[in-house]
């Protein structure tokens, strides 16, 4: 059985999905890869039950971030639409540390990847927004581009680990 959550996050709603054993996916509501990829085995069936001990910890995960500390555990991670490559870069951005950066590029040689673009359309399509932290990755220049869940939110989620990396 799949099970579906959802979250107030101080930028909007998020939608978080557990296959009772991982999380699957956690995205902000309106997120364009969340409404392209109807084909997620979520569409069709799933429960509403909060008590979820995976979507809990997630919410717990949540209320510890926004509430302005670093999470220091992650929930069990099982994304959908991995394929290897996306997995790959996706285990990459797990390792970026709170209130850093890397550039697409920077990404592409950790994983052996000759492309850049490549690694930012596999961030694109992250479906665990925040705990896989693809807004912590920048353009080569240092500018804020892409973000499946809009710009204005990374840019926050950007300044609120800078700032909380300040205070801890």
């Amino acid at each position: 059985m799949d099970y579906v959550a959802h979250y107030a996050s101080p930028l909007g709603a998020m939608t978080m999905t557990s296959d009772g054993i991982h999380l699957t996916s956690l995205t902000f509501d309106g997120q364009w890869h969340a409404i392209c990829e109807t084909t997620s085995p979520i569409s069709n069936r799933h429960s509403s039950i909060p008590e979820n001990p995976v979507l809990q910890q997630t919410r717990t995960w949540l209320d510890i971030y926004f509430s302005g500390s670093a999470p220091d555990f992650t929930p069990p991670l099982l994304p959908m639409h991995a394929t290897p490559f996306r997995s790959a870069v996706w285990k990459q951005l797990l390792i970026i540390p709170f209130g850093q950066t890397m550039s697409y590029g920077d990404i592409a040689r950790c994983i052996g990847c000759p492309s850049a673009q490549a690694v930012g359309g596999a961030i694109g399509h992250n479906p665990i927004a925040l705990i896989i932290p693809c807004h912590r990755v920048i353009g080569s220049n240092g500018a804020l581009t892409g973000y499946a869940a809009g710009v204005e939110r990374k840019a926050w989620l950007l300044k609120h680990e800078e700032f909380l990396k300040k205070i801890t």
